[in-house]
């Protein structure tokens, strides 16, 4: 589909003349980039500057010829005086490399020459570890990025996009990752920009014109494998029910609330109501199973819901205690009991496996605990990710458990389910653990894992290519700890750290 089919497709598009362009890029397809909310909240604010306009650009499909250029106007993406790019996560460094190779910009920041343009990057990565981005980038603006990119390309603009002086001009300033200095801390945007708005809706999406709307910020929980946990910017800033309503726009027929724990608002039920009332439909980034009740999942039943999903992310009581997640056996069977009263057809349930510490028992308990939650709905489904440990938390350092022994758990795990006769009634979907490996290497790694990044991808991108490149470049995992801790050096950890 070519730019105007999907220029076509959009509603609130926002064309603008303007003194200065800049191109917003998304390293992964456009079917990614628009269900991605900060992406929509950054080009929405660029478009709120005086002279200023932002251009999207998208990695293109696989196989897709021709010039590399921006939906709005057209324009090669390599004529913009600065390129601003929003990263999700470690994987999608490759995306960078490649639409700067489009672009005919040379990836390595160290390689252009002044009349090259300034590459600028956030996004959720930049939260944990923005190093193996920086090889890429000359500025990283690290955490929430409403107000830090206002104030950059102000700058920009008032130096006439030298790259060397914007440098200079952003040297001290908070916020900003120059040049491999030490991290600064994650930047924390003003509560009065809140909440974050979906600006341009299209059918052409993971999400398929849903009007996304943040319920709240950050999150008031204190799981130790996640970044957006509540010591990060203050924890959860709830935004007001009043705000969100009033946000949505009229005739709008489907609403997804985001957040890192939406169900926690204090006003979640009545937030639904008036959200369905009319006949909308509604979605909701993360569901809780501890705050699940007969009234919010009758709500989302009659917002369209049709798969319930929640996170247990530990296999065994035990685990989740480790990672100190609130989700026990009963909040899922109690989760199953509403799925089934309420006509859901699938119950899905996000789980980790390779949790430090984690052994063939929690394996055997999650089982069980499916021949239970079989027998109350007749279709359970489990989502299964490798764990990877994520810099900024408390499992920071934490060893990949390995991609042997990550698939001899799913291995048990299914031939388990399939000697309890459940072959048929839950189903597993699991992730790679070859690519969560590769995940961990870049999650846990240094400047110089980007670089293994653009090697692997210049060879085809293949998991053999990552594990030569990182073998190439000497890429090791670094961290505060050199093996895997025992839970109950976790749970002491934990202590000290509250202590603290």
């Amino acid at each position: 589909m070519d730019r105007r089919e999907l220029l076509a497709a959009e509603r609130g598009t926002l064309f603008k003349e303007a003194e200065t362009r800049i191109a917003l890029v998304y390293p992964s397809p456009y079917h990614t980039a628009m269900s991605s909310l900060g992406y929509q909240q950054i080009y929405r604010t660029l478009h709120a500057m005086p002279f200023v306009a932002a251009d999207r650009a998208m990695l293109p499909e696989p196989g897709s010829e021709g010039r590399f250029e921006t939906l709005e106007t057209g324009q090669p993406v390599g004529s913009y005086p600065m390129l601003a790019y929003s990263v999700a996560y470690e994987l999608e460094i490759a995306g960078v490399v490649e639409t700067l190779e489009r672009a005919s910009i040379p990836p390595l920041r160290e390689q252009r020459a002044p009349h090259h343009p300034i590459v600028i990057a956030g996004g959720p990565l930049t939260f944990s570890n923005p190093a193996p981005l920086l090889p890429f980038c000359d500025v990283i603006i690290v955490g929430e990025g409403e107000e830090l990119v206002v104030e950059l390309v102000t700058l920009a603009r008032e130096v006439g996009f030298d790259r060397e002086k914007l440098l200079a001009a952003l040297d001290g300033r908070p916020g900003y990752y120059l040049r491999g200095e030490v991290v600064p801390k994650v930047a924390q945007a003003s509560d009065a920009l809140l909440p974050a708005r979906t600006a341009i809706m299209t059918p052409h999406t993971e999400l398929s014109d849903m009007f996304l709307t943040e319920a709240a910020r950050g999150c008031s929980r204190g799981c130790t494998y996640c970044v957006m946990r509540r010591s990060t910017n203050g924890g959860m800033r709830i935004v007001e029910r009043e705000r969100i309503i009033e946000g949505i726009p009229p005739g709008t027929r489907k609403v997804g609330l985001v957040g890192a724990a939406v169900t926690d608002h204090p006003d979640i039920i009545e937030i639904v109501r008036d959200v369905v009332a009319g006949g909308r439909q509604v979605g909701i980034s993360s569901l809780r199973a501890d705050k699940l009740t007969d009234d919010l999942v009758g709500l989302l039943a009659k917002g369209g819901y049709r798969t319930l999903t929640v996170a247990a992310d530990g296999a065994s009581e035990r685990m989740r205690r480790v990672v100190e997640r609130s989700t026990k056996a009963h909040h899922l069977l109690r989760s199953a009991e509403l799925a089934r009263m309420h006509g859901l057809k699938t119950l899905k349930v996000y789980m980790m496996l390779g949790v430090p510490s984690e052994t063939d028992d929690d394996v055997d308990e999650l089982i069980e605990l499916s021949r239970q939650l079989a027998a109350i709905h007749p279709k359970v489904a489990y989502g299964l990710a490798p764990f990877v440990a994520k810099r900024n938390t408390p499992l920071d350092g934490t060893h990949f458990a390995g991609i042997d022994v990550v698939d001899a758990r799913l291995t048990r795990l299914r031939r388990g389910l399939s000697k309890a006769g459940l072959g048929g009634k839950v189903e597993v979907r699991a992730t790679s653990a070859r690519w969560a490996w590769v995940e961990y290497m870049i999650a846990q790694g240094e400047s110089v894992a980007g670089l293994a990044i653009m090697d692997a991808h210049r060879a085809g991108g293949s998991f053999a290519a990552y594990k030569k490149a990182f073998a190439a470049r000497d890429v090791i995992p670094t961290g505060p700890r050199a093996r895997v801790p025992s839970s109950q050096e976790l749970i002491a950890l934990r202590r000290k750290q509250l202590a603290v």
